[in-house]
């Protein structure tokens, strides 16, 4: 049995969601977080969420990334319950019965997304169309050889700058106030 696992390939998700998942959760895609509010009056990290967050298990985060792993019977049976308590707390499921059966629907379409070899790494797109909730997923896989050599370098990486006064434009000039 496979399912989804959230990653963090960088600290973006610590920053663009309000709780970013931990890495190592099992993940399901979430859209059901988002059935009572319309996304055109999202912004921010809420937005970011809807467009492109799985919820994890464990801390009911948002990773933009998740790969394919392996789950126990018994982990699988944890992640429904964790799930289920969730829908019941957090979405006013009207019974403990209802809410188990909602986990089971969505942990059975997450585990429907993992028909991949494990560490897959599945990305999610969510919108709205003709008033509907559409998901869209993609698979991306580990090139055997790089496609470019950075050198050993991360693709993005995070360089810590000191301010300098003479590159700090004035923006009240730029924009002619001033």
């Amino acid at each position: 049995m496979k399912l989804p696992r959230t990653i963090r390939l960088d600290p973006s998700d610590t920053l663009i969601f309000d709780r970013a998942a931990e890495p190592g959760e099992w993940a399901v895609p979430g859209g059901f977080a988002f059935w009572d509010e319309d996304p055109a009056s999202m912004s921010g990290r809420r937005r970011q969420e809807f467009r492109g967050g799985f919820l994890g298990l464990g801390s009911f985060g948002w990773s933009t990334l998740v790969e394919v792993a392996e789950i126990t019977s018994e982990q699988r049976d944890a992640a429904v319950a964790a799930l289920a308590a969730h829908i019941r707390a957090a979405h006013g499921a009207p019974d403990d019965a209802a809410a188990r059966a909602a986990a089971e629907d969505e942990i059975g379409f997450a585990q429907s997304l993992c028909d991949h070899p494990p560490g897959t790494v599945l990305a999610l797109s969510r919108s709205m169309e003709d008033g509907a909730q559409r998901e869209r997923f993609r698979t991306l896989h580990r090139r055997d050889t790089p496609h470019r050599d950075f050198g050993g370098l991360p693709v993005f990486g995070i360089e810590i700058v000191e301010e300098d006064a003479a590159e700090t434009p004035d923006l009240t000039r730029l924009g002619g106030g001033g």
